[in-house]
């Protein structure tokens, strides 16, 4: 079994994870990271795990660095499950700084705890799929692809499955303005994690 009793899960990033966690009681939210927790207590009963939502609106590979201490390292995870990408184009964090500051936070991981580690590819920035928006976050998705092999960590395909389904869907919308996800985006987030951590026997269907 992947999760073990008594383990900590930390998901850190942008709004896309936050998705309300401040003003609900639980502090989880109501996005894919409550998704996630539920799945998790639900399919694993005899495992009480710590879910921990560090998400904040906004935020860049730049912001996490401020409060990566505060946030990730003295939380001691087991696991730092880290989605962040979308604002880094939106406010042109380079590529360097992204891929340094991206190495420089894990590597700090590595060393104070013994987190694994789960990376999260970005989603989308349109359900459009042939406007070529998407195409944007690519040179970031590669960076993520390169520190979840250098790191040992588990990769989680998430624009691949938002733009395949993008390709085959019928009618459908995953978010309310484009980023944000509704209920159904908050949902195909939390399988595909669910997924890449091998815990559902009937993994969503990805590109080649």
């Amino acid at each position: 079994m992947l999760f073990q009793q008594g383990q900590r899960i930390v998901f850190i990033g942008d709004s896309i994870t936050d998705c309300g966690r401040k003003s609900d009681p639980e502090g989880i939210g109501n996005g894919y990271v409550r998704v996630v927790r539920d799945y998790l207590s639900i399919g694993l009963p005899a495992v009480s795990l710590q879910v921990e939502n560090r998400g904040i609106s906004g935020e860049t590979i730049l912001d996490l660095k401020a409060r990566w201490q505060e946030d990730v390292i003295a939380l001691n995870p087991d696991w730092l499950s880290v989605s962040i990408g979308i604002n880094d184009d939106w406010k042109e964090v380079s590529l360097t700084q992204y891929r340094d500051t991206y190495r420089e936070l894990l590597t700090e991981t590595k060393k104070q705890t013994a987190a694994s580690l789960i990376l999260m590819e970005t989603t989308i920035i349109s359900e459009n799929p042939n406007d070529g928006k998407n195409e944007r976050l690519l040179p970031y998705n590669q960076i993520i692809r390169e520190m979840a092999e250098k790191f040992s960590a588990i990769l989680v395909p998430q624009y691949q499955v938002f733009t395949q389904y993008l390709r085959t869907q019928q009618g459908k919308v995953l978010t309310y303005d484009q980023v944000h996800m509704n209920s159904t985006g908050n949902l195909l987030m939390a399988l595909n994690w669910l997924d890449a951590c091998g815990i559902r026997n009937e993994p969503l269907p990805r590109s080649s």
